[in-house]
C-alpha cells in the first residue's frame, strides 16, 4: 500500500484497545493518528492515562506513549483526523450503538470489537475465513445510514473462535447438533489476575450473556444475505455452558457433534487443516498461513503450548475421536484477545481495505 490508512483506536486505554494498540503500532497497511477513551483519560498522553495498567507482553510501543488521548465523543475533530476507526469502547450497548452510529454516519467506517451492534440486520458479523460474502449487506446500511463511505462492521464474541471454524469446515458433512462447554481466559473479561485476584485457583461456572453467544452467533456467521439483511441459518442446533477458569489468554471448548453424513476421522482432520479462506488467498498481513492446526498428541492443546500458534491468530484443534452419544467429539483452543478480539478486527479491517471498502478521506 502506497500511503498508509489513518486509523483511530476508540477505547485505547481497555485490555482489547492496548491490543489494537501493540498490533497497529508497527502495521504496514495502517498507521494510528488517534487515541481515544472516556474523559477520564482525555488530555493525558497515553503513558499517564494508562496509569501503569498496561497488560499486554510486549512493552508500550514508544511512538505512542506521549500521544494525547482524546475524549471518544469528540467525533468532529476525530473523525478530521482518520479513515476510519476500531471501536473496543467500554459503555453500555445503547450508548455503543449510538456512538458507532454517529462515526458511521460522519463518514468514517467503524471496525468494532463491542457486541452492541452485532444483531442489527444490515452490520455484518464477519469472521473473514467463513463469511466475507456478508459484506454485500454494506451497500444496503449505507442506505439506512445515509452515507457514502461511512458503515459499521462488527467481528464476533471471542468464544466461538476455537469452535465456529471447525464445523465450518466440516460443513459438506452436515452438523445438526452440537454440545459446546468452552472454558474462557479471564482476560475476555477485560482483567488479568492483579485485578481479579479471586480468579487465582478458582472456576467459575457463569459468564454473563456468553452461552447465548455461543448458541447464536456462530448461526449469523454461517446465515444468508437477503434483501440487505442477514438471515440466520438454522442448523446446527447449538447448545452451551461457559466457564471462566484460571488462565489469562486462551479459550478452550469441548465439543460434540453429530452429522447427517458419514465421515471418517482422516477425512475431518483434512478438511481442518486444509480449510482456509479469502484471507489467505489475498496474503492480508494479519492472516494465518495456516488456519486450523491439528495436533496428534493425546495432552493437545494446551494454553502453555498452543495459544500463541499462527502469532494467536491460528485454532488449534486435538483429541478428535468418536462418540458413544454423538458421533465426534474434540477440543479446540484459540487466543481470546488475538483471534477473538482485536487480531480479527484487525483481519476484518485488511480484507475491508482488500475489497475497496476502507480507503482513504
Amino acid at each position: 500500500m502506497a500511503e498508509k490508512l489513518r486509523v483511530g483506536i476508540l477505547g485505547a486505554t481497555g485490555m482489547v484497545g492496548q491490543r489494537f494498540v501493540s498490533l497497529l503500532a508497527d502495521h504496514p497497511w495502517y498507521e494510528i493518528t488517534v487515541l481515544a477513551a472516556s474523559g477520564r483519560s482525555a488530555g493525558k498522553t497515553y503513558e499517564e492515562a494508562l496509569g501503569g495498567r498496561w497488560s499486554i507482553e510486549t512493552p508500550v510501543p514508544e511512538k505512542v506513549k506521549g500521544m494525547v488521548v482524546q475524549n471518544v465523543d469528540e467525533v468532529d475533530d476525530i473523525c478530521s483526523k482518520v479513515d476510519f476507526v476500531f471501536s473496543a469502547v467500554n459503555m453500555p450497548k445503547e450508548e455503543i450503538r449510538a456512538m458507532e452510529d454517529n462515526y458511521a454516519k460522519h463518514e468514517r467506517p467503524v471496525v468494532s470489537n463491542n457486541s452492541a451492534h452485532r444483531w442489527t440486520p444490515d452490520v455484518p458479523m464477519i469472521l473473514p475465513e467463513i463469511n466475507p460474502q456478508h459484506m454485500e449487506v454494506i451497500e444496503a446500511q449505507k442506505k439506512r445510514l445515509g452515507t457514502k463511505r461511512g458503515f459499521i462492521a462488527v467481528k464476533p464474541n471471542c468464544s466461538i473462535q476455537s469452535y465456529a471454524p471447525v464445523l465450518s469446515a466440516w460443513k459438506e458433512f452436515e452438523p445438526y447438533e452440537v454440545v459446546v462447554t468452552t472454558y474462557q481466559a479471564i482476560s475476555g473479561a477485560g482483567k488479568n489476575f492483579d485485578s481479579w485476584p479471586e480468579m487465582v485457583g478458582n472456576v467459575i461456572p457463569y459468564i454473563g450473556g456468553e452461552e447465548e453467544k455461543s448458541e447464536r452467533e456462530p448461526l449469523r456467521i454461517w446465515g444468508s444475505v437477503e434483501n440487505g439483511e442477514i438471515v440466520p441459518a438454522k442448523t446446527p442446533v447449538i447448545t452451551s455452558q461457559c466457564i471462566r477458569v484460571p488462565v489469562l489468554y486462551g479459550h478452550t471448548a469441548a465439543v460434540f457433534v453429530k452429522f447427517r453424513k458419514p465421515a471418517t476421522k482422516e477425512q475431518l482432520i483434512r478438511k481442518m487443516v486444509e480449510f482456509k479462506g479469502l484471507p489467505q488467498e489475498l496474503d492480508l498481513p494479519s492472516a494465518p498461513k495456516q488456519f486450523i492446526q491439528y495436533l496428534e498428541e493425546e495432552n493437545r492443546p494446551q494454553v502453555t503450548l498452543d495459544v500463541n500458534y499462527e502469532r494467536g491468530m491460528g485454532v488449534s484443534v486435538g483429541r478428535l475421536r468418536e462418540d458413544s452419544v454423538y458421533d465426534w467429539k474434540f477440543v479446540g483452543l484459540s487466543h481470546n484477545t488475538l483471534r477473538g478480539a482485536a487480531g480479527g478486527a484487525v483481519l476484518c479491517a485488511e480484507l475491508l481495505t482488500a475489497k475497496g471498502l476502507i480507503t482513504k478521506v
